[in-house]
C-alpha cells in the first residue's frame, strides 16, 4: 500500500493499524523511515500505553518505552504533538531503575532544542534527586560532558570574533565547570545520604568535606542530629553529638558546647554505653578547660540513682534510667575522685561500685592500690577480700596474685599462719592453669620464713597441681630446691616419682639426668639400672641419642659383660618394637580381609604371605588351616581346629617306623640304698 503525505494517507494508516494491530511496529518503522516522526511517535506512545499490547518482535514494554524516549529526545524539532517533558517525567516515576538514562534523555531533548539553561537545570535537578551511585555517575558524566562541549564551542566562537563580552562568558562557563567538578564528592555523599539518611559515617564524611566552612559545618551537624533517629542509626549516633560539641569547644565557644552536650544527654540512645560516652566526653572537656569541680558534678549527676530501681539490662527502660549502673561512668568518676577529690569521697565511690556489684577485678585492684598509697593497708586487704568474694576463678586470679604479693611485702614472715591460711584458701579451688605461679610464691614464703619440709611439701603438691606440660619444669625446680636444702641424694625419690608421672619424652630426659647424678655420686650400678629401666621406652630407631649415651657410660664405667648386656637389651627392645609394628600390620591386613567377603581365600593367602615374609627365619611359615579340602577330586567340608599345625607326617612313615627292629637296651640294677626304707616295704609285700 502506497502512503503519501496527506490526510487520506493518514486515515488509511490508522485503518491499517486498526485492522492489523500486530503489524503496528512495522507501520511505525515505515513512518519513521519516511520522515513522519511526529505521527510515528504518536503511534509508539499509543502502543506503550496499551497494557495488552504484545510485540510481534518480542519486545517488552520497557524496551518500547526506551525507543519512544530516544525518538522524542533526539528529534525535538520534528515532534510537536507530544509533551516530551511530561512523557519522560512519567517514565521517571514508572521506571525507577532507569533514572540515569531517562534524566539524560530529558536533558538531551532540551540541548537539541537549543534551551541550554533549561538543560542545565534538568541536570542539576537530576543529580539532586537520584538515589543510586550508578544513576549519579551516568548523570554527572553527561552533565560534565555538556559543560565541556559548551565551553569548547564558546572558545571556538570567541576565537573568530573576540569581544569583551565573550571573555566574560568564557570565564563564567569555566568557573561553572570547575565548580561542578569540585562539588562531585559532596554530591555523591548526598546520594548516599538519600539512600540512608541515618548513616552516621556518611554524615561525618560530609562534615569533613566542608572543612574550612564553619557555617556549613554547623548547619550539617544540626541537620544530622535532627535527621538521624537513634533506633534506625547505622553507626554510633552519640559520636555526632560529641563531635558537634567538640567543634564549638575547639573554636572557643565553651558555653555553646555545654548546650550541645546537655541536649545530647537527653537523646533516647539504644545503648547505655552511648549515653555514658557522652557524659565522659563532656567531663573530659571540662577537665581540659580546668573546671575539675564541674567535671565532678557532672559525674555525680550521671551516677545519681533514679527515683525507682531498674535493671541494667531491661530494654524497656530508657538509657537515662539505667545509666546509674554504667561501669564506664563509675570508672571515670573514681579516676576523677582519685585525682581531684578527697580520700573520703573517693573511698565512697569505690564502695558504691562494689555495692552495686558492677566492679571488675581491675576496679578492685585499683581500689586496693589507692588505699595502700594512702597507708590504709588493712583497708586495702579488706577490699581485696571483697573482690575475692565477688568473683570466681579464673577472674579472681589477678586479685589473689596482687593480694598475696602485697601481703607478703607488707608482713613478710611476721604473720606466717595468716599468710598460710590465705595461700591454702587461694589454692583450694585454683585451676591448674594458674597454679604454678601461686605455688612458687607459697614455696618461696616457706623457704624464707617457714620450714624447709613445708617448702618441700608445697613443691611436691605443685607437681600434682600444675598443667601436664608444666610438670617437667616443676619437677626440675623441686629437684634443684631439694638438692640445695637436703643434698643431692635426697633427690632420688623425686626422680623416681617424676619418671612415673611424666610423658615418655620428659621421662627420657629425667632418666638421663637421674643416671648422670648417680654416676657423679659413684653409684654406677644404680645408674646402670636407671638406663635399663629407661631403655624400655627408647626405640633404637628413634632415640639413638639415649643408646649412644648409655654406650659411652659403659665404655667409661663398665666391662665386656655389661657392654654385652646393654647390647642384648638393645636388641630385645628393638625386637619388641618390631613385633608391635608387625602385629599392627597383621591386624590391619586381617581387618581388610574380613571386609572383602567376595574373595576370602585370596585375602587369607595375602595375609599368609605377609606373615611368612616376617617370619622368614623359621623353617616353615605359619599357615592358615583351610576349612575345605578335596577328597577323591570332590570338596569335603569338615570342622578343624584353627590352631592345628600340619606337620606333614603321613601313615606310610608311621608303618615304616613300626617295622624297624627294636634297639636293644641294656638293663642295670639299681643299688638298694637308693630306695631306702621303701625297699623293705616292697620285700614284705612280695
Amino acid at each position: 500500500m502506497e502512503l503519501v503525505h496527506s490526510e487520506d494517507t493518514h486515515d488509511e494508516g490508522n485503518l491499517y493499524a486498526f485492522l492489523a494491530p500486530e503489524d503496528t511496529e512495522e507501520y511505525i518503522e515505515y513512518l519513521i523511515s519516511v520522515g513522519r516522526l511526529d505521527e510515528g511517535a504518536l503511534k509508539l506512545a499509543q502502543i506503550v500505553n496499551q497494557d495488552d499490547f504484545v510485540s510481534k518482535h518480542g519486545k517488552s514494554n520497557h524496551q518500547l518505552w526506551n525507543e519512544l524516549c530516544d525518538l522524542i529526545s533526539k528529534n525535538p524539532a520534528k515532534i510537536k504533538s507530544l509533551n516530551v517533558d511530561a512523557i519522560i517525567r512519567g517514565g521517571l516515576r514508572r521506571y525507577t531503575d532507569q533514572l540515569g538514562p531517562l534524566w539524560n534523555s530529558l536533558a538531551d531533548y532540551y540541548v537539541r532544542s537549543g534551551l541550554f539553561e533549561r538543560a542545565r537545570d534538568i541536570y542539576e535537578e537530576a543529580i539532586q534527586t537520584v538515589t543510586t551511585v550508578r544513576d549519579f555517575t551516568q548523570v554527572f558524566d553527561a552533565y560534565a560532558q555538556f559543560e565541556e562541549l559548551s565551553l569548547r564551542r564558546l572558545i571556538e566562537e570567541a576565537a573568530k570574533n573576540p569581544t569583551e563580552e565573550d571573555d566574560i562568558k568564557l570565564e563564567l562557563r569555566l568557573a561553572r565547570l570547575e565548580h561542578l567538578m569540585e562539588r562531585r564528592l559532596l554530591l555523591l555523599n548526598s546520594v548516599l545520604l538519600r539512600q540512608n539518611p541515618h548513616n552516621v559515617a556518611e554524615w561525618h564524611k560530609r562534615i569533613k568535606l566542608y572543612e574550612g566552612q564553619p557555617h556549613e559545618i554547623i548547619n550539617t551537624y544540626t541537620e544530622a542530629v535532627q535527621t538521624v533517629q537513634p533506633q534506625l542509626a547505622v553507626g554510633k549516633l552519640h559520636t555526632l553529638w560529641v563531635a558537634f560539641g567538640k567543634f564549638y569547644e575547639e573554636n572557643g565557644q565553651i558555653e555553646d558546647a555545654r548546650v550541645v552536650f546537655e541536649k545530647a544527654t537527653h537523646v533516647p540512645y539504644t545503648k547505655v554505653d552511648d549515653l555514658a560516652s557522652v557524659w565522659c566526653e563532656w567531663a573530659e572537656i571540662e577537665i581540659k578547660h580546668g573546671n575539675c569541680k564541674e567535671a565532678l558534678k557532672l559525674m555525680h549527676r550521671a551516677t545519681t540513682m533514679p527515683a525507682r530501681k531498674v535493671a541494667y539490662h531491661d530494654e524497656t527502660e530508657t538509657v537515662q534510667m539505667r545509666l546509674y549502673k554504667s561501669l564506664k561512668v563509675w570508672s571515670m568518676y573514681a579516676d576523677l575522685e582519685e585525682s581531684f577529690g578527697t580520700f573520703k569521697t573517693c573511698k565512697a565511690v569505690y564502695d558504691k561500685i562494689i555495692d552495686l556489684k558492677i566492679a571488675t577485678p581491675q576496679i578492685i585492684i585499683n581500689y586496693g592500690l589507692f588505699l595502700e598509697e594512702n597507708n590504709y593497708f588493712e583497708e586495702a586487704f579488706r577490699a581485696y577480700e571483697k573482690g575475692i568474694a565477688l568473683f570466681k576463678w579464673p577472674n579472681v586470679y589477678d586479685i589473689w596474685n596482687t593480694y598475696l604479693t602485697k601481703f607478703l611485702i607488707r608482713y613478710g614472715g611476721t604473720k606466717l599462719e595468716r599468710t598460710r591460711d590465705l595461700f591454702e584458701q587461694c589454692l583450694e579451688h585454683c585451676p591448674p592453669k594458674y597454679a604454678k605461679a601461686l605455688y612458687l610464691l607459697y614455696a618461696k614464703l616457706e623457704e624464707e620464713h617457714g620450714l624447709a619440709r613445708h617448702a618441700m611439701s608445697v613443691y611436691e603438691r605443685a607437681t600434682n597441681a600444675v598443667l601436664p606440660e608444666e610438670k617437667f619444669d616443676m619437677f626440675n625446680i623441686y629437684i634443684k630446691k631439694a638438692a640445695d636444702i637436703y643434698g643431692v641424694p635426697k633427690t632420688r625419690q623425686i626422680y623416681e616419682k617424676a619418671i612415673e608421672v611424666l610423658n615418655d619424652e620428659n621421662t627420657r630426659e629425667m632418666c638421663l639426668r637421674f643416671a648422670e647424678m648417680e654416676t657423679k655420686l659413684g653409684e654406677v650400678d644404680r645408674a646402670r639400672a636407671v638406663y635399663a629401666h629407661c631403655s624400655q621406652i627408647c626405640d633404637p630407631r628413634v632415640t639413638s641419642n639415649f643408646w649412644q649415651i648409655w654406650k659411652e657410660f659403659e665404655v667409661r664405667h663398665g666391662n665386656e659383660d655389661t657392654m654385652r648386656e646393654m647390647l642384648r637389651i638393645k636388641r630385645s627392645v628393638q625386637a619388641m618394637y618390631n613385633t608391635q609394628v608387625n602385629m599392627m600390620s597383621a591386624q590391619m591386613l586381617n581387618n581388610a580381609s574380613n571386609q572383602i567377603l567376595d574373595v576370602p581365600m585370596d585375602a587369607m593367602r595375602l595375609l599368609d604371605s605377609k606373615i611368612t615374609d616376617n617370619a622368614a627365619d623359621l623353617k616353615g611359615g605359619i599357615k592358615f588351616v583351610r576349612g575345605v579340602t578335596e577328597k577323591d577330586g570332590k570338596p569335603e567340608s569338615y570342622v578343624n581346629n584353627p590352631d592345628e599345625i600340619d606337620i606333614d607326617i603321613d601313615d606310610e612313615n608311621e608303618n615304616d617306623e613300626e617295622m624297624e627292629e627294636d634297639v636293644p637296651i641294656e638293663k642295670r640294677s639299681i643299688p638298694s640304698q637308693v630306695f631306702g626304707s621303701l625297699r623293705t616295704v616292697e620285700d614284705e609285700d612280695d
